[in-house]
């Protein structure tokens, strides 16, 4: 594929989501890689937790292992909130910290799960959580029993809790999907016998947007995940393309060729009130709105090849953003604005990372087939598509660039990938 073709194609691919139907093709998580300063951490196992459809004490350290923060130390005990502690002799084995908890079956049916985060070195409780869960949840609770652990011990959010959606394509069926932040819990959102690209998640976690052939041509849809009702936000004259969400959750921004050139459009997220926001004599696409929401990043080949370019919400100038390499594409934005991840076509097409405010560049990628980047909600991590071996998977790099993840599945190609919002 030429270099413009394969701009081209980038313009007119971009997402979907909603539903049900459990998928038959687990992903397969492989992790390589660890942080620089790992915390020592024991997880025992937990009381009574084989009563539970889900291990606790397991799930929490698959968790805390894929982060590459901690160092998980073998506890090779069971240890309920309740049980007495020998501090010295778990900072003897080398542990900082020490997790210990129960589950326990109610009468409705439900699971109390309860969790107790110890220091080892100062003899001290740091952390419990208390949770009551269906059955179908548990393994939820074990996520955000690792989130509790990951703030406490690291400062920052965890995203263990959060969910993903991506995009297979077996033959000539495409599949939304969505699945825990872990590659479990897999359900089917939506099947088509034509293309669904770019899904793209609302900041409350109940919509999607994405981009359907289904009409022949590319139409930009908003679903609601909860009651399934579906919206056209975009159906214009030409390619509508590249949604995402402004931050309120009320706007989204689109790259529409209904006025000749693709451009750079925002619309409420109900299809009203579109407003043309670029206007270039290029190709202006792939927006993404920034952090505060004040301004749109978005990929224009006006000054050649394609690069990535800033302007206000309102329009006006656009400054540009990426000067290494002449291709560079894909703009996303972490949380705290302070870093935009990027594909640049080098070495093949691969996964970059800017600090906006020193303009350092990192490659976080060693492939050279890489797309459709997407920051964990906490802004520590990014998740691509990339390929390996003829086959498509998804990938996950720390922004440092250390910890690395693959998660692949054997039916068919799996790309697309979008990185859910913290959950309330």
């Amino acid at each position: 594929m030429t270099t413009m073709k394969k701009f081209h194609y980038w313009i007119v691919c971009s997402g979907l989501l909603v539903g049900a139907g459990a998928a038959h093709a687990q992903l397969k998580v492989e992790i390589s890689g660890v942080g620089s300063n790992q915390i020592p951490i024991a997880i025992a196992a937990f009381a009574d937790e084989s009563v539970a459809p889900a291990q606790m004490s397991a799930i929490i350290k698959a968790d805390l292992e894929r982060s590459g923060a901690f160092k998980v130390i073998d506890a090779g005990a069971t240890l309920s909130e309740t049980s007495e502690i020998n501090y010295a002799q778990w900072k003897a084995k080398g542990a900082d910290a020490l997790v210990v908890g129960s589950v326990q079956r109610l009468a409705d049916g439900r699971f109390d799960v309860r969790y107790k985060l110890l220091d080892t070195i100062k003899s001290g409780q740091l952390s419990a959580l208390g949770l009551a869960a269906a059955p179908q949840f548990t393994r939820l609770s074990a996520h955000k029993i690792a989130d509790d652990i990951y703030l406490k011990l690291t400062g920052a959010r965890g995203a263990f809790a959060t969910r993903i959606a991506y995009v297979t394509q077996s033959g000539r069926e495409y599949r939304l999907e969505v699945a825990d932040a872990d590659g479990e819990g897999i359900q089917v959102a939506l099947r088509s016998n034509e293309p669904i690209i770019s899904p793209s998640w609302a900041p409350d976690g109940t919509k999607v947007a994405y981009v359907s052939f289904e009409k022949k041509k590319p139409v930009v849809y908003v679903q609601n995940l909860v009651t399934r009702a579906r919206t056209v936000v975009a159906n214009e004259k030409g390619s509508n393309s590249a949604p995402s969400w402004s931050p309120d959750g009320s706007r989204l921004a689109v790259a529409l060729s209904r006025d000749g050139h693709t451009q750079v459009y925002i619309v409420n997220a109900d299809g009203s009130g579109l407003r043309r926001l670029s206007n270039s004599n290029g190709i202006d696409t792939e927006p993404q709105f920034s952090a505060d929401g004040a301004s749109i990043y978005f990929t224009s080949d006006r000054s050649g090849g394609p690069q990535i370019y800033r302007m206000g919400v309102d329009g006006g100038e656009a400054k540009r953003v990426t000067f290494g390499g002449n291709y560079n594409i894909s703009p996303r934005i972490a949380s705290d604005g302070k870093t935009l991840a990027y594909i640049s076509r080098r070495d093949g097409f691969q996964l970059y990372a800017l600090d906006l405010a020193s303009g350092q560049e990192t490659r976080l990628s060693d492939s050279g087939s890489d797309e459709s980047p997407s920051f964990s909600p906490n802004g520590k991590y990014i998740m691509y598509a990339t390929a390996a071996g003829g086959r498509k998977s998804l990938a996950v790099v720390s922004v440092d660039g250390k910890v690395k993840q693959r998660l692949s599945t054997q039916a068919g190609t799996i790309k697309e990938p979008t990185w859910g919002p913290f959950m309330k």
